[in-house]
């Protein structure tokens, strides 16, 4: 399937009545063509792999279309400089934690670009930093805890960023790192008790959200099964 035949099914695909829904969920309705993500996600799966159908469709500037690019871009074959033009290109919650929880947190320098990415200014380029640790704390079952460890101590510094889509993005990272496992989630109340004393109104939401479900009888429980 080429680029042209890709647009044209998004837009056959696509639901004009949906595109006012999303809007009051903060997403963006320009170059929108109201298709679902699930709809993208299994309609990419059609396409399969293919890295320069993937940069075109990013390129159209299409929302519709660059949620399907993430999804057929080949994680392990794409240069920094490649997820950093597509990182300075986002402008919606949506696209942000889509590309990261289906494409960068899947490249080999997924972890660097967390550490870096919460280092921006840019509301949603600094929120991408905070989804991949969020993505990578459940997808990346394999890696050592240290890096975990490394992303509270970020997680902390940034904890008083008040900016709406900010703040929720360090709370999703904490709360997923603190259900890693029960090491994780020990730390992971730590960090958020002493959040909850930094004087910051962002802060202590952050960290009282957190510490409401890490410490919750449900969540004891899962990490106890997954101990045996």
């Amino acid at each position: 399937m080429n680029y042209n035949e890709v647009i044209e099914q998004l837009k056959k695909m696509g639901d004009p009545k949906n595109i006012e829904g999303m809007g009051r969920f903060g997403i963006k309705t320009e170059n929108n063509l109201g298709n679902s993500v699930t709809t993208l996600r299994n309609f990419a799966k059609t396409i399969g792999k293919n890295h320069d159908l993937a940069v075109r469709l990013w390129n159209s500037g299409i929302r519709d279309a660059r949620m399907v690019a993430a999804c057929i871009e080949n994680p392990e074959n794409v240069s920094e400089d490649q997820v950093d033009k597509w990182v300075n290109d986002f402008d919606s919650w949506d696209i942000c934690d889509h590309c990261c929880g289906h494409f960068f947190d899947k490249t080999p320098f997924a972890y660097k670009k967390a550490k870096e990415w919460t280092q921006r200014t840019e509301e949603f380029q600094k929120r991408a930093g905070f989804s991949i640790m969020a993505w990578l704390a459940v997808h990346d079952k394999k890696e050592d805890d240290s890096k975990f460890e490394e992303f509270l101590t970020l997680i902390k510094k940034e904890s008083t960023d008040e900016r709406n889509y900010v703040k929720k993005a360090v709370n999703w990272a904490l709360r997923n790192i603190g259900k890693r496992n029960i090491t994780m989630n020990k730390k992971a109340i730590e960090i958020a008790r002493e959040i909850q004393k930094v004087d910051s109104k962002s802060a202590r939401w952050i960290a009282s959200d957190a510490i409401r479900e890490l410490t919750s009888e449900k969540i004891k429980q899962k990490l106890n099964r997954k101990k045996i």
